[in-house]
């Protein structure tokens, strides 16, 4: 047992518990002792609750696991807490089924100026896709639009898309469709924000998409009432985190005006999450932009708000083509996606980057995105010397082998999310797995293999793309099959799963010698679960759930 601070009382203490601490030198104990905001203890009950004063907090985890705060390391924070209020389409299936889902949805919100649904399935009409048509015949005077699960394609009724202006077309930077019909009018189908942007920006929660679509601020600036329904949205996006389990998160999009909202409610009551906000830089920035970049990394470093990481889209998804790949896709043989920057844009930005000391991560899914991010942090190595830079590749859908082992050689993090591979979870199995071809299905979503080759692997949700839930996450990597009995394994055990949202999350934001394990002297941030994790059969893990969650030992969330 550790005794730092064995002479004061703790402000809290856990006790009672399967205390799982993901520090591999005392791996399982019974009981947990908090003060000021970190771990003074770990040990045997007996030897906990000596530290129990009048004043201090007991919680009984009544034989539940007690682990690490999971460590949400790809998600967005801002948008994902607009869309608790939006139409949720996932596993909605069919035109009547669609239907009935959104008429319903629109009685209960008659003054909406525009009703958005999400996480509907491309293949929701089965092998038909869907247009304007159909959802004209479902709400035709009412501006709809709704979302597939992956956020990078729309689909959009004719109302919505005269009122943004875009039922004739438009011209657009690479990457980004407006799907045109026969008739010469946009058909419904929108690839890309560029495309999509004008038609959500009509419900009025622009300022919520800027970090993902511009990286700029609001302007005008909103005023006291809307930076307050604001805050809001932000403070609704941290309950649903910590409600289950989270106590770090890594956004993956950002402008100054988040980490502002965050700072304001960090002033008036507290972050229930320590939250990092990128700088997003967009292709058409000039690299002198960076110096707000390192301005935010100055400004924000804390241990609950921090900046320091540059977010770069390098390419978009499989299913709407927009992944750039190193072969044709599979089922469109003269085309490999369109890159957002050039091979040589992407390496001057990784340099410069790299230079300012700051962290890279990029949305990477096709194998030609990601062999060319690998490119660009190579290039910042021979360009600025080797450092532990820790820059990150996020998503990793399709890689080759000769790229697998340059992980590890650069020290790059591989940023995954186990909700992602079809089948896994929510997403079906088409048309990805066509899209991408049985020749490369063995390297699709490869964790295991990258791991293997001493990558550090990082897990997450990219909420709301997937689920928030960190335990549907890990049931997702421990369950994880094959498409074909030829592909390999690339599933992980539990223990595997769960450093994945805790101690290699750490890692990924250079804190792992102060969080990811419940060890004296780190963060009080800890989750005490309904079951023990570790005797619950991996099908029934979706079971379990949070009871307690910690952070800064502060109770953010009780069930």
């Amino acid at each position: 047992m550790s005794v730092t601070g064995a002479g004061h009382s703790a402000d809290l203490i856990v006790i009672n518990g399967r205390v799982l601490t993901m520090d591999d030198g005392n791996p399982a104990t019974e009981a947990v002792a908090v003060k000021d905001g970190a771990i003074i203890a770990i040990g045997s009950r007996a030897s906990i609750e000596e530290l129990k004063g009048p004043a201090t907090k007991v919680i009984d985890a009544k034989g539940g696991s007690v682990i690490p705060g999971f460590i949400e390391a790809h998600m967005h924070l801002f948008s994902g807490g607009a869309e608790l209020a939006h139409l949720q389409l996932t596993g909605i299936h069919g035109f009547e089924a669609l239907q009935k889902a959104i008429r319903d949805y629109a009685q209960t919100r008659p003054d909406a100026k525009m009703l958005v649904g999400q996480g509907v399935d491309y293949t929701v009409l089965g092998s038909e896709r869907v247009t304007r048509h159909h959802l004209d015949a479902i709400l035709p005077d009412r501006p709809f639009c709704m979302a597939a699960p992956d956020h990078h394609t729309m689909w959009a009724n004719t109302r919505a898309l005269e009122m943004a202006g875009i039922l004739h077309g438009r011209t657009l930077g690479p990457g980004n469709e407006i799907v045109m019909g026969d008739d010469g009018l946009a058909g419904g189908e929108l690839r890309e924000g560029e495309a999509f942007g004008p038609v959500l920006d009509l419900a009025g929660e622009s300022r919520v998409r800027l970090g993902l679509a511009t990286g700029g601020e609001p302007d005008p600036m909103p005023t006291a009432a809307e930076r307050a329904a604001d805050r809001d949205i932000m403070r609704r996006g941290l309950a649903w985190c910590a409600r289950h389990g989270i106590t770090s998160i890594q956004n993956m999009d950002g402008n100054l005006y988040q980490l502002e909202l965050l700072a304001e409610i960090e002033a008036e009551e507290g972050l229930s999450c320590r939250v990092q906000v990128p700088f997003h830089y967009k292709n058409f920035m000039t690299l002198d932009m960076l110096d707000k970049a390192s301005d935010m990394a100055v400004r924000y470093n804390s241990e609950w708000l921090s900046s320091g990481m540059v977010k770069v889209f390098y390419d978009g998804v499989l299913d709407s083509w927009t992944a750039v790949m190193v072969e044709p896709y599979a089922d469109r043989p003269d085309w490999v996606g369109e890159p957002l920057f050039t091979p040589q844009q992407f390496n001057d930005l990784a340099v410069a980057v790299d230079k300012r000391g700051l962290q890279i991560a990029v949305h990477s899914i096709g194998d030609g995105a990601v062999r060319a991010v690998l490119d660009g942090y190579e290039a910042a190595q021979k360009a600025n010397g080797k450092r532990d830079s820790r820059h990150r590749v996020e998503h990793i859908e399709v890689t080759t082998t000769a790229d697998v082992p340059r992980f590890a050689e650069l020290g790059v993090v591989a940023s995954m999310q186990p909700p992602h591979p079809p089948g896994a979870m929510d997403f079906p199995l088409e048309p990805t797995v066509s899209r991408i071809g049985p020749a490369r299905w063995p390297l699709s979503y490869a964790w295991r293999t990258l791991k293997d080759a001493g990558a550090h692997v990082v897990f997450a949700s990219d909420w709301p793309v997937s689920p928030i839930d960190p335990i549907l996450g890990i049931q997702a990597a421990v369950l994880r099959k094959p498409w074909a009995k030829s592909d390999p394994d690339q599933s992980f055990s539990l223990h595997e799963a769960l450093a994945g949202y805790t101690v290699e999350g750490a890692y990924a934001e250079f804190t792992e010698h102060r969080k990811g394990m419940l060890k004296s002297g780190y963060m009080a941030d800890l989750v005490v679960l309904s079951d023990d994790i570790e005797a619950t059969a991996p099908e029934a893990l979706h079971k379990v759930h949070p009871v307690t969650t910690i952070c800064g030992g502060k109770i953010t969330y009780q069930a």
